[in-house]
C-alpha cells in the first residue's frame, strides 16, 4: 500500500519540526536579535534583515551592539548560517518571516505603526505560496488582519491571498507577542510559554509547530486580535500595580511610613498579592506605551478607558515628583535647583540594561536643565547620550571621581555596579528614587 504524499501544510510544519526551515527575522533589536539567537540555538539557519547598514555591518562581522548579548554569541550562529542583509529580496528564500520592528507613540500619543507598515510592504513582494508571515510587535487588538493582511495581500505580484484553511493556496498570517524581559537572568527564553493566534487553523498549526520547537510551551489562542489583547494586557497589569505603589508611595511620605518595608511585609502572604515597586517613572518600549495603544483603540468602540488612562497619567507624573524632592533636598542646604550642580546616575530605563527608552532619566535630566541646574550623568552603558524622540541632550558620561562637587546626586537607575555606600559618603546630599541605599543609614539620604 503506497503512502499519500504529505500535503503543503504538513511539509512545512515537517520542516518546522525537524528545524530544515529557513527563519527571517525582521528587526534586530533587542527583540529580534535575542530571538535570532534562540532559533540559531535550536538548529535553525536564520536570517536577520534590518534597514540600519550598521547593524548589519555590526553582526555579519561577527560583533554586537546590544551589552547583554556577547559577540561571541553572535559568531557561533554565524557558525549555523546566520547572517544579517538589508535586501528584502532574500525574504522569497525563507519559509518563515517573524517581523520584531517598533511600534511608539507619536506626539500626540497616538499609536505609530509605519515601521510595521513599512516592513509589510517591503516584504509583501518577495512572500511566496505557503509562506509563514508572523508579527510579533507590540499592538493594538486588530492590527494583524486590518493592516498586516491587507498590505500582503496587495503588495504581492502573485495576487496570493491569506490562505485560511488547509492547504487553500496563499499566505500564512498569525500574530505571536514578544516576551521579552531584558536584564532578566532567572527564566531562560526558551521556558517563557509562547502565545500563538492565527488567521485561520492552518496559520495557528504552522506557528504553533514553528514556536513549539524552541520553547517549551505554546499556547494556542482563537484569534490574532485574541494575542495581540493578551499582550497589552500583561503589560497593563503591570502598569496598573506600578500606578498603585507610586501613588502610595506618596502617601506613605507623608504619613512618614517605608513603602518598601510595607511591601516587603505584604508579600509574605503566599496567596491574592503579587509585590510591585515604586520608582521614578516608568521606561522601556512597552509598559509606558501600550495602555495608550489600547485607549486609542477602544475610542473606536466609544469606550474610555478610565482606569487604564489614570494609571497613566500617575505614571506619567512621577518624574516631576521626583524634581519636587530634588527641590526640597537642595532647600534643606540652603540650595534652589537654579544654579545647583546636580549629577543623575543611571540613564537606562532599568538596572544593567543598556537601553534608553522611555526612559525617566531623560525626562528628569531635561526638567532639571529647564529649572537651570547644572547637570550631568553617569551610567556604565553609555559613554554618550544624543538625541531621541524627547530629548536633545547631547552630552558625555562623567566619571565618579569627584562626587562632592555636587549640590545633589539623583540616584534614578540602580545599577548593579554602583558602590552606593562609597557614594553616600562621598556625596553632600543623595535622592534615592529606587531604595538603592536600602541599609544604609545617613541624614545625607532622601528616600523618594
Amino acid at each position: 500500500m503506497t503512502t499519500a504524499a504529505p500535503t503543503r501544510l504538513q511539509a512545512l510544519k515537517l520542516k518546522m519540526e525537524t528545524r530544515e526551515a529557513r527563519i527571517g527575522i525582521v528587526g534586530m533589536g533587542y527583540v529580534g536579535l535575542p530571538l535570532t539567537l534562540l532559533f540559531s540555538n535550536e538548529g535553525f539557519r536564520v536570517t536577520g534583515f534590518d534597514i540600519e547598514p550598521a547593524k548589519v555591518a555590526t553582526l555579519n562581522s561577527g560583533g554586537s551592539y546590544i551589552v547583554r548579548i556577547p559577540p561571541d554569541s553572535i559568531q557561533q550562529a554565524q557558525k549555523k548560517g546566520f547572517h544579517a542583509t538589508a535586501d528584502y529580496s532574500e525574504v522569497a528564500q525563507m519559509d518563515a518571516v517573524i517581523i520584531c520592528v517598533p511600534t511608539p507613540l507619536n506626539d500626540y500619543h497616538e499609536p505609530d505603526l509605519r515601521y510595521v507598515r513599512e516592513t509589510v510592504e517591503s516584504i509583501a513582494p518577495y512572500v511566496n505560496e505557503g509562506q509563514l508571515i508572523v508579527l510579533e510587535s507590540t499592538t493594538y487588538p486588530g492590527t494583524t488582519e486590518e493592516l498586516v493582511v491587507p498590505r500582503l495581500e496587495k503588495g504581492n505580484p502573485s495576487g496570493l491571498k491569506v490562505a485560511r484553511v488547509a492547504d487553500e493556496p496563499g499566505i500564512h498570517v498569525a500574530f505571536s507577542p514578544e516576551r521579552e524581559d531584558p536584564g532578566n537572568d532567572t527564566v531562560a527564553r526558551h521556558d517563557i510559554p509562547k502565545v500563538v493566534g492565527g488567521c485561520g487553523p492552518a496559520a495557528l498549526e504552522l506557528a504553533s509547530a514553528m514556536y513549539g520547537s524552541i520553547f517549551r510551551k505554546v499556547v494556542p489562542v482563537s484569534s490574532t486580535s485574541v494575542a495581540e489583547m493578551t499582550k497589552l494586557l500583561e503589560n497593563i497589569y503591570r502598569c496598573v500595580n506600578i500606578a498603585l505603589v507610586n501613588e502610595l508611595k506618596q502617601l506613605c511620605m507623608k504619613m512618614d511610613i517605608d513603602i518598601h518595608e510595607v511591601i516587603d511585609a505584604a508579600k509574605t502572604k503566599p496567596f491574592g498579592f503579587q509585590p510591585f515597586y515604586p520608582g521614578p517613572g516608568l521606561g522601556g518600549h512597552c509598559i509606558p506605551i501600550d495602555p495608550f495603544y489600547l485607549s486609542w483603540k477602544a475610542k473606536q468602540f466609544d469606550f474610555h478607558t478610565r482606569f487604564i488612562e489614570l494609571a497613566g497619567e500617575v505614571n506619567t507624573a512621577m518624574p516631576y515628583f521626583v524634581l519636587e524632592q530634588i527641590a526640597a533636598g537642595l532647600n534643606e542646604h540652603s540650595k534652589s535647583i537654579k544654579g545647583s550642580n546636580i549629577l543623575v546616575l543611571g540613564l537606562a530605563y532599568k538596572r544593567d540594561v543598556d537601553d534608553l527608552r522611555e526612559s525617566p532619566s531623560l525626562t528628569i535630566l531635561e526638567l532639571l536643565r529647564h529649572r537651570g541646574a547644572s547637570v550631568a550623568y553617569n551610567d556604565p552603558y553609555f559613554p554618550t547620550v544624543g538625541h531621541g524622540r524627547h530629548y536633545a541632550l547631547n552630552m558625555i558620561n562623567t566619571p565618579l571621581d569627584n562626587l562632592g562637587s555636587y549640590d545633589a546626586v539623583v540616584i534614578v537607575t540602580d545599577h548593579s555596579t554602583y558602590n552606593y555606600k562609597e557614594i553616600v559618603e562621598q556625596s553632600k546630599l543623595v535622592i534615592d528614587t529606587r531604595n538603592a541605599t536600602k541599609g544604609i543609614t545617613s541624614p545625607k539620604i532622601l528616600r523618594c
